[in-house]
Formats: structure tokens, C-alpha cells, sequence
């Protein structure tokens, strides 16, 4: 089982995260997530069970998906690709005011660090051009349309698996993933921390 502190943060980056995508959408015209409630701060409306299971014991969730109507929005692509953008964003724009917290009242503590740490690592994972994440969607919505509907086809079938692979196959001292992100997490921390 992860420590309460990794979980607590897991907790706070995952809401933080969902809601900006339901708040972002709603601002967009969609009120999909505004008609099922997720424009909330509360981390109920946000957790998936089977997610926050996994997250629990293995290590590895993901929160409710925010549901958007693109039909709802007035330049659907263009819309689809700010929602997606305003989870990852939200993360990092928590850790970055939690950053200056810390440095402005020289508070250090644990749970500080962990929350920022986990935020840089949600955005960049979600970064990551691989459904369901929100990377997915942004670089669907940047490919012109007869391109995106052939990269759709390809992630319908392959995505997921890809997903998986990098997740779980090891490479170094780590999986592929590891490698992947650590870096640029790394890198993003070295600023903020």
C-alpha cells in the first residue's frame, strides 16, 4: 500500500486535475460535467473506484473521466484541446503556487514536496500522446482532420496497449515510462524545488 502522504497528494493532484477540465468546459460552453456535477472540489465526484483501488495497491490510478459533448462547444477541436490542456496546467499551476508558498514563507515540509512532485508527474504523464490521456486529444486536434481520423483508428486499436507497455515492460532500472518522464519531471523540479 502507497504512504498516506503519496496518497494524500495522488488525492489533491487527481481533483485538481478533473476539475479543471469539468470547470474548463463548462466555461466553453459545455455543461455536460456541470449537469453531472463535477465542477466540484470534492474528490468524490472526481475518484474512480476502480482507479483509486489501483491507485491504493498498486500504485497506478486515474480519476473519473470528464465527460464534454464537443457538439456543445463552438469550435469543437479548437475547445477540445484547451479542456484537455487545463488538466495538465492545473497541475502544474498548483505545484508552481505551492512552490512559492514554500520558498516566500520558508515552508518546508513533506507533504509540500510530495503534492508538487506528484502534480509535475501527473501533467507530464498526461502529456503523453497516448489515449485516454489528454495528450491524445491534443495531438488529434493539432493533426488536420483526415490525419486525425487515421491516428484515431491506430489508437483504438494499438493505444491502450502502448499505454500498457510503456507502463509496465522494464527498461534500465525502471519501465519505459521511467524513462520517459523522469527527466523532464526532474528537470521541472530542479526549477521549482
Amino acid at each position: 500500500m502507497l504512504n498516506p502522504l503519496v496518497i494524500i497528494g495522488l488525492i489533491i493532484g487527481i481533483t485538481i486535475h478533473e476539475f479543471a477540465h469539468a470547470f474548463v468546459a463548462d466555461r466553453l460552453g459545455d455543461p455536460t460535467a456541470r449537469s453531472q456535477d463535477r465542477i466540484s472540489l470534492n474528490p468524490l465526484k472526481h475518484l474512480d473506484p476502480l482507479g483509486t483501488i489501483m491507485m491504493l495497491f498498486v500504485g497506478i490510478g486515474w480519476g473519473k473521466p470528464v465527460p464534454i459533448d464537443p457538439y456543445n462547444l463552438s469550435h469543437p477541436r479548437r475547445d477540445e484541446t484547451i479542456i484537455a490542456l487545463a488538466g495538465p496546467f492545473s497541475n502544474l499551476l498548483l505545484a508552481i503556487i505551492l512552490s512559492l508558498i514554500s520558498k516566500f514563507f520558508n515552508f518546508n515540509s513533506s507533504i509540500i514536496f510530495i503534492i508538487i512532485f506528484i502534480n509535475i508527474s501527473l501533467a507530464v504523464f498526461n502529456l503523453l500522446p497516448l489515449p485516454p490521456l489528454d495528450g491524445s486529444k491534443i495531438f488529434l486536434n493539432l493533426l488536420p482532420v483526415e490525419k486525425a481520423i487515421e491516428w484515431e483508428k491506430a489508437f483504438a486499436r494499438y493505444g491502450y496497449i502502448l499505454l500498457a507497455a510503456i507502463l509496465f515492460l522494464p527498461m534500465g532500472n525502471g519501465n519505459i515510462i521511467n524513462s520517459i518522464i523522469t527527466p523532464i519531471i526532474n528537470l521541472i523540479m530542479s526549477f521549482l524545488v
